[in-house]
């Protein structure tokens, strides 16, 4: 499941009950169930049909004043429900956010632990919109979403800078490293612009996003920097945002999206296309990505989406035989549903 939507959802949520949280001093608890069912084809390949849970959810948050002017604040939310199949699941057994922190209008935002990292929420937008999104290209960056400490400023007159540094011990896989990324990003009445850096020093273990046969990331053996843009442009119930992402070696990833908003119905469609460079090969990759969501209520909503991909053989399956093949052309057809509280 990609976050954008949800995340947003949950959010208001969240913030909606947080007045009765604070009067008790109470935790607030939210989570969601998650269905989709998909048909995925490979040109010349297998097809298949699949229902599965797609990111359901169970969370905690909390805040409160730690002095005035300054709040504490925790959240954490587990995933690895399985909710469509009890025989296969083992109940709640992984983490997707665990962190604690303080904010407060003169400096800022400070927290530490496992969360979206200030590259990620800066620049890869497209990547995160969409429901499933297995089809989707990330950036070509490494450094992950846990062991961080992140800053966010306040906002200069529309300017918010961010920082993260990943703490990677002696114990983890690689051995000790520091990955750091910074970010830039200015709103301004309807434009927002961004630019961040990830560094990508640390252990190969930590890569979460990159190009390869399934849209999923490409362990990188140099740590050359990433560099990425984006620029979103809100008119009324429309959003377009352009980006684009490179790693010296690595690739280069670029996309445009548009998003339309409609009463209760969403309609959003994207573009994508990444290209490997130097040692990572010369391969490349378009990805179509249609989406149309109803709202059902506060609460729930349905979708459609559709994914058209192809490349230069970039899509690998294993034959009839069980041997490995490859493909240009792939699709994945999936509806789904979402409960939230």
């Amino acid at each position: 499941m990609k976050k954008t939507i949800l995340a947003s959802a949950i959010a208001a949520a969240t913030f909606s009950g947080a007045a009765l949280a604070q009067e008790s001093n109470l935790p607030t608890v939210y989570g969601n169930i998650q269905y989709a069912i998909s048909h995925d084809n490979y040109d010349g390949g297998p097809s298949s049909v699949d229902h599965f849970d797609n990111g359901s959810t169970l969370g905690v948050t909390h805040s409160h004043e730690v002095a005035p002017g300054i709040t504490g604040f925790f959240k954490l939310e587990l995933e690895g429900i399985d909710a469509d199949d009890k025989a296969e699941s083992s109940g709640i057994d992984g983490l997707d956010e665990a962190y604690i922190g303080v904010k407060g209008d003169s400096f800022g935002q400070v927290w530490v632990g496992s969360d979206d990292s200030t590259y990620e929420s800066a620049i890869d937008e497209i990547a995160n919109f969409y429901e499933v999104g297995s089809m989707n290209i990330g950036g070509g960056y490494d450094t992950g979403e846990g062991d961080l400490v992140q800053y966010k400023s306040p906002s200069f007159g529309g300017l918010t800078l961010g920082a993260a540094v990943q703490v990677n011990g002696d114990d983890k896989d690689g051995g000790k490293s520091y990955p750091w990324q910074l970010s830039a990003v200015y709103a301004v009445d309807a434009l927002e612009l961004a630019f961040a850096i990830d560094s990508n020093d640390g252990s190969l273990d930590y890569s979460t996003n990159g190009v390869d046969s399934d849209g999923n990331s490409t362990l990188n053996d140099n740590n050359e920097n990433t560099y990425g843009l984006r620029a979103s442009y809100t008119v009324g119930d429309l959003r377009v945002t352009g980006q684009y992402q490179t790693r010296k070696d690595v690739g280069d990833v670029f996309g445009v999206m548009g998003v339309y908003a409609i009463g209760k119905n969403q309609f959003a469609l994207s573009y994508e296309r990444g290209e490997e460079d130097g040692d990572a090969g010369d391969d490349k990759k378009d990805v179509i990505t249609l989406q149309a969501l109803h709202n059902l209520s506060d609460h729930m909503y349905v979708y459609v989406e559709g994914y058209f991909g192809g490349g230069d053989d970039v899509y690998e399956y294993e034959d009839s035989q069980g041997n490995d093949a490859v493909t240009d052309e792939r699709t994945l057809a999936a509806v789904g549903a979402v409960y939230y509280f």
